[in-house]
């Protein structure tokens, strides 16, 4: 079935063919005729599967002949990575169009962003978080939206998203057109579809999660202290040529990164802690060839489309089922073919029978030739979480040390008294001629004596006691005490003379 029975115009069926697109994905057969039509759609799409061209044809189609300088259709995605690459597409496909679209997400300044919604540029990709950042400003109005897509929902989900997700939809119109397209269909997603969409033509929404028919799935047995070793000596060998490896956490990424460097090969990194320039680089510099690998975290697991991308590797076996389809899922997009690679540690057994149990199928496990997968390796690839702790608990305990010694010292500080030249306060008081208790001169006072021979002083004004002067808050305090608890007036005997 060629783009043009969907009764697209020439302009965008041109544009699908300079593409490359032959035929429509099954996403986009059963899609984009309800779209085209205005109604509400709810699909269930795998990664790779063509959705993106599947919502954005028919909104192109929709307003290729709407008046510019209004912003009429948002695409809320999950990653700023996404949101870019919806914006790209985009582009490719209103080439002949003259449809406009920004993309806006975080990471970035908000001036050329805003620039987009004061022009009202036809099309706005968008993060949810940095959207609300610019509905704060009066200029970021969408009173004549007419389509909204939430792309990839059970990944917004799964970041955290929907509060914000809702807090956005409180800014749109409420009579518009939805879509919303999902890998998965968890009840929250179910729930707020029923909130945003009206009466939607359900799209493979029984379909099972699985990666693509395309994927050639095995997985590596190795000790998780060689992983780093294999996989240079997987690239070293020429078995991957250019790959996408992704690590359970950034700090990970970080470490097998500094790895490849010390062994030159050509990589980049991205995660949640690399800036907007740094991550941009990254991707394009895997796209355009600089970088042969590739080492991430999940956030490019969704939606990242690498033009006949060959392999996937799993440094580390995924916690949970969807988040491997969707790692492998980078790969074999668009009915192409690929490798999906796994390395499993002895500890991350129970996870990869998970995910066996997930997809229906025993991966096959393959062993290198010629690896040594018992050698020690010449150096770690990150501190053992035993010694992590341990630095830990020794890097707090001299905190809490240095923290109780300067207490002491605070505490431990001689104080004056009032009208004393340097004199501490214990070596102006006498042990209380020989009185019971330490000799109060006054009953009950709790105080010691006067030593012998010595006057506390008066305190006059512009002396001890007064305001600046040495010790005065101290002095003060104690003449409050033994006027309200040891005078005439208070029912015990007179102080005594001084």
């Amino acid at each position: 079935m060629p783009f043009a029975t969907f009764g697209l115009h020439p302009d965008l069926v041109r544009a699908t063919r300079e593409l490359g697109f032959t035929r429509p994905t099954p996403i986009q057969e059963q899609a984009i005729p309800p779209a085209i039509a205005g109604k509400d759609v709810l699909a269930c799409a795998m990664t790779g599967s063509g959705k993106t061209a599947a919502f954005l044809l028919p909104i192109l189609e929709r307003l290729r002949t709407k008046p510019r300088g209004r912003t009429r259709a948002l695409v809320l995605a999950p990653t700023r990575e996404l949101a870019a690459q919806i914006h790209a597409h985009l582009e490719e496909l209103a080439v002949h169009t003259g449809v406009t679209g920004a993309a806006v997400f975080g990471g970035v300044g908000m001036a050329p962003q805003e620039h987009a919604f004061r022009s009202g540029v036809d099309v706005i990709a968008a993060t949810p978080g940095r959207l609300l950042d610019h509905f704060r400003q009066p200029y970021a109005r969408l009173e004549h939206l007419e389509v909204v897509v939430l792309d990839e929902a059970d990944r917004m989900l799964d970041m955290g998203f929907l509060p914000d997700i809702r807090r956005v939809l409180k800014h749109l119109p409420t009579k518009r057109q939805t879509m919303l397209f999902s890998a998965t269909m968890p009840a929250p997603i179910v729930e707020l579809s029923r909130e945003m969409l009206h009466q939607p033509v359900a799209v493979n929404l029984e379909r099972k999660a699985a990666p693509a028919v395309g994927i050639t799935q095995a997985v590596y047995p190795v000790p998780s202290e060689l992983k780093a070793a294999l996989f240079a000596e997987l690239m070293n060998r020429g078995e991957i040529r250019q790959v996408i490896v992704f690590t359970r956490t950034k700090h990970r990424a970080n470490r097998l990164a500094d790895y490849l460097d010390r062994h030159a090969i050509s990589n980049a990194r991205i995660h949640g802690n690399r800036s907007q320039a740094q991550r941009t680089d990254a991707l394009a510099g895997f796209k355009d060839g600089r970088y042969k690998v590739l080492v991430a975290t999940d956030i490019v697991a969704r939606g990242i489309d690498v033009e006949a991308l060959g392999h996937v590797l799993n440094f580390d076996v995924p916690h949970v089922p969807e988040d491997y389809i969707h790692r492998v899922g980078r790969t074999a997009r668009a009915e192409a073919t690929g490798e999906a690679f796994t390395f499993v540690s002895p500890e991350e057994r129970e996870d990869l029978q998970r995910i066996e149990r997930a997809i229906g199928k025993r991966l096959p496990e393959v062993r290198l030739p010629g690896f040594d997968y018992a050698k020690k390796p010449a150096e770690k690839l990150e501190i053992p979480l035993a010694d992590r702790i341990a630095a830990i608990r020794a890097r707090k305990a001299e905190e809490r040390a240095r923290a109780k010694a300067k207490a002491e010292r605070r505490d431990g500080a001689p104080q004056g008294r009032g009208g004393s030249s340097g004199g501490s306060a214990s070596a102006g008081r006498a042990s209380g001629g020989g009185r019971p208790g330490g000799g109060s001169g006054r009953p009950g006072s709790g105080r010691p004596a006067p030593a012998p021979g010595r006057s506390a002083p008066a305190a006059p004004s512009g002396q001890a006691g007064a305001p600046g002067a040495p010790g005065a808050p101290t002095a003060a305090r104690r003449r409050r005490r033994r006027r309200g608890g040891s005078g005439s007036g208070a029912g015990g005997p007179p102080a005594p003379a001084r």
